[in-house]
């Protein structure tokens, strides 16, 4: 897949990435459950839901998709035109008409904004719900950044087995890591396209050098060295000691039948991968429906070029839009019919907004003082509108929202108390959100 580059001048392979199949190390002990029970920090009764945070890196432009003014002036409301969706009263845009058709499935909360339109630190703010303190270098190093939420769930609710409890597809976005939480809440990341005709998980192949027999003999040879090594463990440093947990979880994916089924996407009727659409948004979507269905509690699907600065309207109407148009709806739908989506929480989101005036390209710059983000399933009801922006969408008109709060629902969901902590290498208690506030409008 060719790297692809934004305004500032990054590409996404400039991003650091951890998250193949040695950074796996996501056991959480059972003292660690139960201690977190015991603190009322998780709900077991919401064990079942997962999360799908699909991001559209770049920043969809909401005011030509879910938030349209058409009372606005030329420069601002643009030639896209709202058409009726199924829920009555709710309109969106005439280019993404197999949406209109599941908004009943999902809500939109159009208050929603925050106070930096950088893609870096808005990025990182989205995925964590911390903006970024003073000397954020773009999310680089993970010792200047907070964990993304899918690096807290893991931490907090631990695998389901053999699957890996946090997934990112098709490439790990580079908020999406576990920051200071350490390889034990690390993502697994695919790193290739699903949309591939000949797309498989490298991670889950032993290498062509070694026969699949000999993977168990490896697995026995490992053990006999964790014998030598928890002989020295304490004089061992942290990346040491992570490095045995990265080895384990290697073996456990690459001899687990059920780890392999859920990322063998070819399963899937021909018929079925052409509804979601064969791009790489589509192929995405479902392979992420298969990994929630298979156990994982987080899969982030990083998506892009949504940074349209020129030629915003064509972009849109001619890529964007229609590849979005097949696999969001597509994936609404599957997970309905499969009975996932009341166990599935759902968030389509950029980073932030375009501006409300059209520049001078016939593009929209970033803009993040307001914009809207889709959510759906897992307890939210759908069919809502949240809030409202003023009249020409520049920033919320009444119930402002921001990451803290989109984070503190969505663990909500999840079970785990926004409220709790989670701790840096050093013990410093840190909270899962900054005071981040529960939607409730949404529940």
């Amino acid at each position: 897949m060719a790297n692809q580059f934004f305004c500032d001048g990054r590409t996404r392979r400039d991003f650091l990435r951890v998250g193949t199949a040695g950074f796996l190390g996501l056991n959480l002990s059972m003292s660690r459950l139960l201690e977190a029970a015991a603190k009322g920090e998780i709900d077991k009764s919401k064990s079942d839901v997962s999360f799908l945070f699909i991001f559209l890196k770049g920043g969809l432009s909401t005011i030509d998709t879910f938030d349209m003014k058409p009372g606005a002036p030329s420069e601002i409301r643009g030639p896209f035109n709202p058409i009726r969706s199924n829920v009555p009263g709710t309109h969106v845009c005439e280019h993404i008409p197999q949406t209109a058709k599941v908004m009943d499935k999902f809500s939109l909360i159009r208050s929603f904004g925050h106070r930096n339109a950088g893609h870096g630190p808005a990025d990182h703010y989205m995925f964590t719900g911390y903006h970024p303190a003073g000397g954020f270098n773009g999310g680089l190093k993970p010792n200047n950044q907070h964990p993304s939420m899918g690096s807290v769930i893991a931490n907090q609710l631990g695998p389901r087995g053999p699957i890996p409890p946090y997934v990112c597809l098709p490439n790990m976005h580079n908020s999406g890591s576990a920051a200071y939480l350490g390889a034990k809440a690390a993502p697994f990341t695919i790193e290739a396209d699903p949309s591939s005709p000949g797309f498989v998980v490298p991670d889950l192949q032993p290498p062509l050098s070694v026969a699949a027999a000999r993977v168990d003999d490896r697995r026995a040879l490992l053990a006999k060295v964790d014998r030598f090594q928890k002989s020295v463990e304490a004089k061992a440093n942290r990346s040491t000691r992570e490095l045995g947990v990265f080895s384990r979880r290697a073996i456990e994916l690459m001899t687990s039948r059920k780890a392999k089924e859920a990322f063998d996407i070819h399963k899937e009727s021909p018929k079925l991968r052409d509804a979601y659409g064969r791009t790489t948004l589509g192929q995405s979507c479902l392979m992420a429906r298969r990994l929630v269905e298979a156990g994982v509690r987080c899969v982030t699907v990083d998506h892009s070029n949504w940074d349209t600065h020129y030629h915003n309207f064509r972009v849109l109407k001619e890529d964007l839009l229609p590849k979005f148009d097949m696999a969001i709806p597509t994936l609404f739908n599957d997970l309905h019919d499969r009975g996932l989506l009341k166990k599935t929480v759902v968030v389509v989101t950029g980073e932030f907004g375009r501006t409300p005036k059209i520049n001078k390209d016939a593009g929209r710059d970033h803009w993040s003082r307001g914009f809207t983000v889709a959510i759906g399933g897992g307890g939210i009801q759908g069919g809502r509108v949240i809030g409202k922006s003023n009249k020409w969408a520049e920033e919320p008109a009444e119930n402002p929202y921001g990451p803290e709060d989109l984070c503190a629902t969505v663990y909500h969901l999840l079970g785990i108390n926004p409220q709790g902590e989670m701790h840096t290498p050093e013990g410093r208690p840190v909270m899962l959100t900054n005071n981040g506030r529960i939607i409730k409008e949404l529940l």
